[in-house]
């Protein structure tokens, strides 16, 4: 019986040291990640290093060093206090970095993008202890971007195991620890010298990037209302024309007085200044402004119309559609200020240098450059007169801008954590329904109380889809590791079982499995506590292995489908979505992890 318990023993250690080796791949937002030794074993006294591997997401990556990184916010390895007590790093190794035209800082920055491994040379003190294990934590810090946005998600650490030896000889290499990469020359620019602007030359700044918020792409979506408002003012006498002029205006100006006003309370309250281009790194208002475009997309397309209460924009009011006109300025500063470019970073990095006051009225000086040309079109009803004639073209206009409105919203959505972009794209479909409700559903002729039931009943389901779709989803209660079949093939080996859950990103069912069976806390925790290695085969594409996997070897004709690896005994298969408690029950009668 000793002997037997030995022998089992002995291949749960050899299994261990097979899955010890690299350790877990992680993904947190865009960028999965996972760290590898050099050596199996090292030696007190040796040379050795850490391959940590990264894997982003297309067109995202990272700042690749302190000089050139805005903020500081390059790519950080900080090896925890334990791990630094016996192992002493130097420098790490980086990969040879790319450049990147980084429009908020108008220059070319050294990044690191899609796959890369920095190494992390180290050596281990020679009062390390021996035939022992030391648990490493690594850090992972810095800013990941795209040409859209930048965000900062909390990566976390990663642990590693480093088993040390008596004997150097004992240690077989891996791979080769591979020479440094040189840096290339680095680049220089004027970015970082607007401190020495003088205050004349600074407003001037300010001035000259508000002005060319106009042309920004992100403030074409409004074009054809704002177009269309100028043609319609062409009509009317001079002094409504300037009266609508200035009330656009104030609708700008007051954009950037909530942008000043927050800039004094960060700085006053908080001790913090507002970076320009933060609205982007939330996602919240990365969805707030993609679901907004949707909803100006379907205006174009006529699906429903914006009235303005009588009190502003009828005959009574003091001109034609004040309140839309202030509300349009606002959208229009709203939707340039993203994809400014870095004559406005520059303007407003100066700003956050100065006194409040100062800085305040920088602020609204990049507001006066945004809104001086329509004052003037206003205040010259000539160059107003200039303008087309109402006709086919502006509805053909109009129609044209609504795809394009449709394709920066998608843009948006695309820059999204991925796992908030599906529940953004269902709510943009229920919202699109509920806005058809609103406007389509009711005409000038139906009954006010049937008019209130439809548009009541539509705000209910745009609410309840907002709920529904947008919350970020849970993290997943089950440690996941991606389908592979050398991995699943050695822990069956060693004994241990598999589940394997095969889904599909276009597959609505495999949803309803993760939230109604793999959410469940107990069977989570039944797979963790029986050592369960838990798979997520995706067949999202035909060439996937796990679905070549699904077909050849499982005969499964599609997704989902659970299937329970269990050593010498036949798989267990569940398919459909109710099949919690057959899980479970499965899962209670494997034994303990014999490891713990």
């Amino acid at each position: 019986m000793r002997c037997k318990a030995l022998l089992v023993l002995l291949i749960l250690t050899a299994a261990g040291a097979s899955f010890g080796q690299t350790a877990q791949r992680r993904k947190v937002d865009v960028v999965a990640f996972w760290a590898e030794q050099q050596f199996d074993e090292v030696s007190p006294g040796g040379k050795n290093a850490l391959a940590v591997h990264f894997e982003l997401e297309k067109g995202w990556h990272f700042y690749a060093y302190p000089d050139t990184a805005p903020g500081g916010m390059n790519i950080k390895l900080e090896p925890n206090e334990q791990g630094t007590r016996f192992l002493k790093f130097s420098e790490p190794i980086l990969p040879k970095s790319e450049f990147f035209y980084d429009a908020s800082l108008e220059k070319k920055v050294d990044v690191f993008g899609e796959k890369f491994v920095i190494y992390l040379p180290f050596e281990v003190a020679a009062d390390a202890p021996q035939l022992k294990t030391i648990i490493l934590a690594i850090g992972i810090d810095g800013a990941v971007c795209s040409d859209v946005q930048c965000r900062v998600p909390d990566f976390g650490s990663i642990t590693v195991e480093i088993r040390t030896a008596k004997d150097a000889n004992d240690s077989q290499p891996r791979f080769v620890l591979p020479q440094a990469q040189a840096r290339p020359k680095p680049i220089t620019g004027s970015s970082g010298q607007w401190t020495n602007y003088s205050v004349w030359a600074a407003l001037a700044l300010a001035l000259a990037a508000g002005l060319s918020l106009n042309i920004m792409p992100c403030v074409w979506p409004v074009l054809p209302i704002i177009v269309m408002r100028l043609v319609e003012q062409a009509e009317l006498n001079k002094k409504k024309s300037i009266v609508m002029g200035i009330a656009f205006c104030l609708g700008i100006l007051l954009f950037f007085t909530c942008l000043a006003g927050a800039n004094i309370v960060l700085q006053v309250f908080y001790g913090q200044v507002l970076q320009w281009g933060d609205q982007l790194r939330n996602p919240a208002f990365v969805t707030a402004m993609a679901t907004l475009l949707v909803v100006l997309a379907l205006f174009m397309f006529g699906l429903f119309t914006i009235n303005v209460p009588s009190s502003l924009g009828g005959k009574s009011g003091p001109g034609k559609g004040l309140g839309g006109a202030i509300g349009m300025g606002f959208l229009a500063a709203v939707l340039s200020t993203p994809c400014s470019f870095g004559i406005l970073a520059a303007a407003f990095a100066w700003a956050q240098a100065q006194p409040l006051g100062l800085a305040t009225l920088a602020m609204m000086t990049i507001g006066i450059g945004m809104a001086a040309p329509y004052a003037i079109l206003t205040a010259v009803p000539a160059l107003l007169k200039k303008t087309p004639k109402p006709g086919r073209w502006m509805e053909l206009f109009k129609q044209t801008i609504g795809f394009v409105l449709l394709v920066i919203a998608v843009k948006l959505i695309a820059a999204l954590p991925g796992e908030r972009r599906m529940g953004v794209l269902y709510f943009s479909v229920a919202l699109s329904f509920c806005v058809w409700m609103w406007g389509g559903w009711v005409g000038f002729g139906t009954p006010a109380v049937r008019r209130w039931v439809v548009r009541i009943i539509a705000v209910a389901l745009a609410v309840a889809a907002g709920f529904a779709f947008l919350p970020a989803p849970k993290p997943s209660l089950v440690d996941w590791k991606p389908y592979d079949a050398p991995l699943i093939k050695q822990a069956q080996e060693a004994g241990k079982p598999v589940l394997m859950d095969f889904t599909a990103g276009w597959c609505l069912s495999c949803q309803v499995v993760d939230r109604t069976v793999y959410s469940r806390k107990d069977i989570a925790d039944l797979i963790k506590q029986k050592a369960v290695y838990a798979i997520k085969a995706d067949t999202t594409l035909k060439d996937e292995p796990a679905t070549i996997a699904l077909k050849e070897i499982y005969n499964e004709p599609g997704v989902p489908v659970s299937i329970l690896l269990l050593s010498g005994e036949d798989p267990l298969r569940w398919r459909g979505l109710a099949f919690g408690d057959e899980l479970k029950s499965a899962l209670e009668k494997l034994p303990p992890n014999p490891m713990k």
